[in-house]
């Protein structure tokens, strides 16, 4: 698990957070596939059908990924950070968290699925910008730059602590309280939406991309998210193969019992009206 976020970390410090984020749905897949081999769980139609959605739309986003604006030193990236763009979009965010979490979680968190996910999803926005940056400067690091003295470091550094931290605290809260086949696909879009919302406006990443990119970026999206839904919503719903077929090869047998049933019924009243007739010609006699 530690070497996955690491690579999750190094990723965000070489590729647009547009492209890493979303495909960080292909976890929840490999998860689910090796699951169903090593611990005997068993992947429904549903979870196959979501597994396949998830690759196709992985590989349309990959094919669309937007390019980002190069930042390649901390000083750039403080520059960004202080575009008025983001300034404003940071204040409001921390402005709806704190909302979210002094005033509206103690009294709803634990009978609105969305308190607690949306609190971690918009924090979300913080831990992966600080991800970028101090991805940077381990870069920077790298090639004996003294980054170090840059104070720019231990704002980011001590932003990922808090805003992880909290993230951790508020998904435990809602996985303890509401059932994880919803929190997953739910904190999955919130989160995915709130990051890349906020890496276009930090690091201009949709500037450069036409509208051919932008339909096919969000429909990538888009299916991701329907193959995350379907993995997760279902996955009790026991329904195989072998049903759907027996269900579809039944089907046309239905018109013509209902036939047969409709013409038993006409015969039986054809009885009873010859039956009538007999009885009024013995009468009349």
């Amino acid at each position: 698990m530690g070497l996955g976020e690491a690579a999750n970390f190094a990723a965000y410090a070489f590729a647009p957070a547009t492209l890493v984020t979303p495909l960080g749905a292909l976890s929840v897949l490999i998860s689910a596939i090796l699951s169903s081999y090593f611990l005997n769980e068993k992947l429904n139609i549903h979870g196959k059908l979501g597994c396949v959605l998830s690759i196709l739309g992985s590989t349309v986003m990959v094919i669309h990924a937007p390019e980002e604006e190069e930042v390649t030193s901390l000083d750039e990236m403080e520059s960004k950070l202080q575009d008025p763009a983001f300034v404003t979009f940071a204040v409001l965010l921390t402005v709806v968290v704190l909302v979210l979490i002094f005033i509206v979680a103690p009294s709803r968190g634990q009978t609105n699925i969305l308190i607690y996910i949306l609190t971690c999803s918009l924090i979300g926005a913080f831990s992966v910008s600080s991800v970028k940056g101090l991805g940077i400067a381990i870069k920077q690091m790298l090639q004996q730059k003294p980054v170090y003295r840059h104070s720019l470091v231990y704002i980011l550094l001590g932003t990922l602590v808090l805003s992880v931290s909290t993230q951790i605290n508020y998904l435990n809260k809602a996985l303890d309280v509401f059932n994880t086949s919803l929190v997953t696909p739910i904190y999955y879009v919130c989160f995915t939406t709130t990051v890349v919302t906020c890496s276009i406006i930090l690091f201009k990443e949709w500037s450069s991309m036409d509208l051919g990119d932008i339909i096919g970026t969000l429909s990538g999206f888009c299916s991701i998210i329907i193959g995350i839904f379907l993995l997760h919503a279902f996955k009790n719903t026991v329904v195989t193969w072998s049903q759907l077929v027996s269900a579809v090869t039944k089907e046309p047998s239905l018109p013509h019992h209902e036939y047969e049933t409709c013409h038993t019924l006409l015969e039986s009243m054809e009885d009873q009206a010859l039956a009538y007739e007999e009885d009024n010609v013995l009468f009349s006699q």
